[in-house]
């Protein structure tokens, strides 16, 4: 089990507090009665499980996993000092947010749980998630840079191909695909954050939810750009318009064949449309 504590966190400062009408707010009734002493939260039973500090938001805010090292109850609130665990990096709510079902933060259908400051409890090995979700520090690639831990944009869909102006209509079809399921889809060269473009492909892939590679015509950048997709460990969704385009090392892997037509695009589209359904659990 662990603590949720959602409010505003300033780093510097161990202390922080939460109003009593806010504990337990979506936390299982019969778990939220094992943390009561009468009318009151049990404090010095909470403060036993690991907690996960965490501002609200589904984005790029940060949050912390640490230990509440202190609490009382006064003037209404639960007024709590708190340690971080120096071993566990800072995360992303965003990363979390893509893992909600796993950490039983879905009990809200419009994600309030996510937008509102609450203590909650959780029936979920905290640690056991991050030993199996949180990727250990990476060895540093020469050629370009990547984080040192990952931080996945739960609705970026990465889109390797090739640039000519013949593939627009493709392009087009794919973002129509990843609207419909919530993602938005980037190519390399809609975006110059670094000198060289090879660091801003990397950025994109690293970054993505999906990745989607067109494998039509055998572009060795696209090979390229596969390549360092899977072995990031990416979700690739590999699409071409041959079969005699897919190189031999990759035909174990399945694909999406699409003709360059009006109905081959429309049929693209519902193709990948499925197949980022299935990915994102949706």
């Amino acid at each position: 089990m662990f603590n949720v504590i959602m409010r505003h966190y300033d780093w510097n400062d161990p202390t922080a507090s939460i109003a009593l009408d806010r504990m337990f707010e979506f936390t299982d009734p019969a778990l939220a009665a094992q943390f009561r002493d009468g009318d009151l939260p049990d404090v010095d039973g909470l403060r036993r499980l690991p907690c996960l500090f965490m501002p609200e938001g589904i984005h790029d805010e940060v949050c912390r996993v640490g230990t509440v090292t202190a609490a009382r109850i006064a003037n209404g609130e639960v007024r709590f000092e708190y340690a971080l665990d120096p071993d566990v990096p800072p995360l992303r709510n965003a990363f979390l947010f893509a893992h909600k079902a796993q950490l039983d933060m879905d009990r809200h259908r419009h994600n309030f749980d996510w937008s509102r400051n609450h203590w909650a409890v959780k029936d979920v090995d905290l640690y056991r998630f991050l030993l199996r979700s949180v990727n250990p520090r990476r060895q540093r690639p020469s050629v370009f840079t990547i984080p040192e831990h990952e931080a996945i944009e739960p609705q970026l869909a990465s889109v390797m191909m090739p640039f000519d102006a013949g593939f627009a209509p493709v392009y087009a079809a794919i973002q129509q695909a990843c609207a419909a399921c919530n993602l938005v889809a980037r190519r390399a060269d809609e975006i110059w954050e670094a000198p060289g473009i090879i660091q801003d492909i990397v950025s994109l892939i690293d970054r993505a939810r999906v990745v989607i590679c067109d494998l039509t015509g055998r572009n060795p950048n696209v090979f390229y750009e596969a390549g360092i997709a899977h072995t990031l460990g990416r979700e690739v969704i590999i699409i071409t318009q041959s079969e005699h385009d897919v190189p031999f090392d990759l035909r174990h892997l399945r694909y999406i064949r699409y003709l360059n037509n009006n109905e081959g695009l429309a049929a693209l589209t519902q193709a990948l449309q499925a197949r980022m359904q299935t990915i994102l659990g949706h």
